[in-house]
């Protein structure tokens, strides 16, 4: 019995496979995309901008692959023109009325600071409804409730505790962004703990203080460089060791995540496209995003339990199950 059950593990083990996620673009095609984006945004007055936003992100989706397959982006540029017309005409709108009265300033400036959960639940919801992958896409549902106590509730409780409650702000919202996202009809998990980020937080904490006292034994001028570079790398610190905590502790069903970024290898990709950008009056900065997001997905890795395909064609059968029942309850009649 011991050696059946044994061998059912090892079989289970077995279908569980690393697969790598890979990023294809290059920085010289990425600079055309861009450049012609400016051009034709400064040219039609910004209304360019919705056509150069989906033409950058379909350009980074569709090179990025997980086990051969790349992922898309599906949004339309008209929706997204139309949605940032809305935009500019309500900071408009309250620009005049602040010129009116300022009490009606600060009903528009309340009015925006209740609606901000609901535009970033519809805004999350709208990025993951048309980004896909295997002819699935991906959702994003959460209530306002949840989007208010990510935004306002918990940071509020981290500043009110003096930081001790600060992990617990930044792991409530990695959750409300990662619980109620969705691939198909099947939702990731997050499963990290308020220690985790404890952790991260006191070590970041700890590496400034220890910058600090080194730069107040040193003195001026050296002192202000190896400030420099200690902020940098505490913040390259906290940006690895908070992306590695996320895919560690990221599920999705059976199937698992993984990433071993390091801060050498961050900070060393950071400081290259810092360095680069400078010295080329900023031209160098989408082969700097190129560059960044290759080293970023070369560290992720996603653990397969069995494959990926029959998990897709599993969702896509849940997705269309969904739609006919949901189309039935609504009786749209098509």
């Amino acid at each position: 019995m011991a050696d059946q059950d044994q061998s059912v593990v090892s079989g289970q083990q077995a279908d569980v496979s690393k697969l790598s996620v890979e990023f294809k673009g290059n920085g010289f095609e990425y600079f055309q995309i861009w450049i012609v984006n400016i051009v034709l945004t400064i040219v039609t007055l910004g209304i360019y901008s919705a056509w150069a936003t989906v033409r950058n992100k379909r350009y980074l989706y569709s090179n990025t692959y997980v086990d051969g397959t790349s992922f898309s982006f599906l949004a339309e540029p008209l929706t997204i023109l139309k949605a940032r017309l809305m935009a500019v005409g309500i900071f408009i709108l309250i620009s005049v009325a602040g010129g009116i009265s300022p009490a009606f300033s600060v009903m528009f400036g309340l009015a925006l600071i209740v609606g901000i959960p609901f535009f970033i639940n519809q805004s999350l919801a709208f990025k993951m409804r048309n980004t896909g992958y295997n002819n699935i896409q991906f959702r994003f549902s959460a209530s306002y409730g949840e989007a208010f106590k990510a935004i306002y509730l918990w940071p509020l409780l981290g500043m009110l505790s003096l930081g001790i409650l600060y992990p617990l702000a930044i792991l409530r919202g990695v959750q409300y962004r990662a619980n109620n996202t969705a691939y198909g009809t099947t939702n990731f998990q997050f499963n990290g703990t308020f220690k985790d980020y404890a952790i991260v937080l006191l070590i970041a904490a700890g590496l400034g203080i220890a910058a600090a006292i080194i730069v107040a034994a040193i003195g001026q001028p050296l002192g202000a460089i190896i400030s420099l570079l200690a902020y940098l790398a505490v913040i390259a610190y906290v940006i690895v060791a908070t992306s590695n905590l996320f895919y560690m502790r990221l599920q999705l069903k059976e199937h698992g995540f993984d990433s071993n970024m390091t801060v050498l290898g961050y900070s060393k990709t950071m400081l290259i496209n810092i360095v680069l950008i400078v010295l080329t009056l900023g031209l160098y900065l989408p082969a700097a995003q190129i560059r960044m997001i290759k080293y970023v997905t070369s560290c992720i890795t996603v653990h397969a339990n069995g494959s990926l395909d029959d998990f897709a064609a599993a969702e896509q059968e849940n997705v269309t199950a969904f739609g006919e029942e949901f189309g039935q309850v609504m009786d749209f009649g098509i």
